[in-house]
């Protein structure tokens, strides 16, 4: 390992995350009895600019009046370049800050976002006495975004997860696709050449790059990576398939734009039985290597040895923490 110690955000459940616009106060109740991970009552692109203040009183109302139970509570702000920030910003904490957990910057930039907003927050809890920490979540969906993306997971103590917004970034790439995730026909390569008849398309995940330098940059960093939504919420198998994707490459998590997404990445984001077995297994087989005086030891025909118990450690604590909540 090296020297460099990773200090680790705080240990929230974050397999699923519900975004609620906070436009609709009709939705509020029903969300708050689902067993979702995380809300964000949104502020930001699910409201149109003449509501925006509305949305803000209820945004207020709601988390001062609703009983979320043990779940994660954030609110997305408006971007640095509009008016609406700082009123999000100062009216939220301001009057309900008790129950906020995290804030939500949408499109962040570059590292002096981030300052921005830290430094409002701290000015705030410091004039209200507060003594929890609101922690911060950054959407990654620009092209300047993603090309900052390290020094943004660095610039605050405050942070918490990396979210990668795929809609906001295929249009600041000018990506040619108008789906908001999941895959794209025309990412593909033909095998064999042009000369054969029988030839196969093989499909790509055109968002692979993205999301794997997002999860670098979160994990460097001690933070959450957390997938983006998924439009299409009538195709839940197409749901399920970026899901696992996410979660093969190192998410923790991924956003539900629709209530019935909720269950599916809780189910795609949690440990399955036999992961859970093979964990334990693992740890198992490794304490009776090391009092052996071995380092290294076979399981099921392969070779597992202090990395798996790595492996298998984060495995269980995910475990525990489902369990926990």
């Amino acid at each position: 390992m090296s020297f460099h110690t990773v200090e680790q955000a705080p240990a929230r459940l974050n397999r699923s995350e519900l975004a609620i616009p906070g436009s609709q106060p009709n939705m509020f109740e029903k969300a708050a009895k689902l067993d979702v991970d995380v809300i964000f009552l949104d502020l930001e692109d699910a409201v149109a600019p003449d509501e925006k203040e509305q949305a803000r009183k209820n945004v207020i109302e709601a988390l001062n009046d609703i009983d979320w139970g043990k779940k994660s509570m954030s609110v997305r702000i408006n971007g640095l370049d509009t008016h609406y920030m700082y009123r999000d910003v100062v009216d939220v904490v301001e009057q309900a800050g008790e129950r906020l957990d995290m804030i939500m910057m949408p499109k962040v930039g570059t590292a002096a976002d981030v300052y921005a907003v830290d430094m409002m927050l701290t000015q705030i809890e410091d004039a209200k006495g507060y003594k929890k920490r609101i922690g911060l979540e950054h959407i990654i969906e620009t092209a300047l975004g993603m090309q900052n993306v390290h020094e943004i997971a660095a610039a605050s103590k405050r942070n918490e997860s990396l979210h990668f917004g795929v809609a906001d970034y295929a249009a600041s790439t000018r990506a040619r696709t108008t789906s908001i995730g999941g895959a794209n026909a025309d990412y593909a390569v033909l095998t064999g050449s042009g000369e054969d008849d029988n030839r196969d398309v093989h499909w790509g995940d055109m968002w692979h790059y993205a999301i794997s330098r997002m999860v670098v940059a979160a994990r460097a960093n001690g933070l959450r990576p957390v997938d983006g939504p998924f439009g299409d919420f009538s195709d839940p198998e197409g749901y399920r398939a970026a899901a696992r994707r996410a979660a093969v490459l190192g998410c923790e998590g991924k956003w539900a734009i629709h209530p019935s997404q909720v269950a599916l990445a809780n189910e795609v984001m949690s440990p399955s039985a036999a992961d859970i077995d093979r964990a334990e297994r693992i740890l198992k087989a490794m304490a009776e290597a090391e009092a052996a005086g071995k380092g290294a030891v076979s399981l099921d025909g392969r070779l597992i040895d202090y990395a798996s118990i790595r492996q298998a450690e984060v495995m269980v604590n995910k475990v525990r923490q489902i369990a926990e909540r």
